[in-house]
């Protein structure tokens, strides 16, 4: 929490920050009661630090007696937005542990005239998604994304950016597991991946959107 603290202070402000999935607590069945108790004090340390400033991630949460991996969307001390994860990875086990979200869940919502959509790591990979994010500025994805499959994660999260004629801010976990290939992919498709760099910065500019939907008609609004 700290570290991811530290990284949201040296943002300007009016930045979109993207941290990955479960970034707080990674998925520690071990301690899973504890993860899900720090919540709580997740929930309170981001709305402090989300003034003028669009924070996303997910974190372990229980509502109504389940388990579920929510993004989260802090804006200006508030949490704006949330939704849980609707695409579960069985092949991880997930399934053992989270109840599943719904697919009504993933929609574009509209933030300081930014419209902005989440995919959550696995739902990456379901075109059906896809579509229904047509139409934002910016697709996040906060993202746990096995190492083994670190090509699929490249080439998915810069393929959204082209298909959907928008910014995708792909964050992937630095962890030994993972891909490590976060990145900030724009409209038509260039890409700037971090590496092992705890940070990435791009500057948004809604106009590229405009000039390639206008440029390249596929029926975007």
């Amino acid at each position: 929490m700290q570290t991811l603290l530290k990284l949201i202070e040296q943002t300007p402000e009016k930045s979109l920050i993207v941290a990955p999935e479960v970034c707080l607590t990674g998925f520690d069945y071990h301690n899973f009661d504890e993860a899900i108790e720090f919540s709580h004090v997740a929930n309170e340390a981001l709305k402090k630090a989300s003034k003028n400033r669009i924070i996303i991630l997910t974190i372990i949460e229980k509502k109504d007696g389940e388990v579920f991996n929510f993004a989260k969307v802090f804006h200006n001390s508030e949490i704006v937005h949330s939704q849980a994860k609707a695409r579960l990875f069985r092949f991880g086990g997930e399934h053992n542990h989270f109840a599943q979200g719904d697919d009504e869940d993933v929609k574009i919502i509209e933030i300081d005239g930014i419209k902005i959509g989440i995919l959550i790591c696995f739902e990456l990979r379901f075109k059906a998604l896809w579509k229904k994010l047509e139409g934002c500025d910016v697709i996040a994805v906060p993202s746990w994304w096995g190492a083994l499959r670190t090509e699929h994660f490249k080439v998915l999260t810069q393929s959204l950016a082209i298909i959907n004629q928008c910014y995708v801010v792909a964050s992937d976990s630095l962890h030994v597991d993972c891909s490590k290939m976060s990145g900030i992919i724009k409209p038509q498709g260039q890409v700037q991946r971090n590496g092992n760099k705890p940070c990435l910065e791009v500057l948004y500019d809604k106009k590229e959107i405009a000039t390639i939907r206008r440029y390249m008609d596929v029926g975007i609004g």
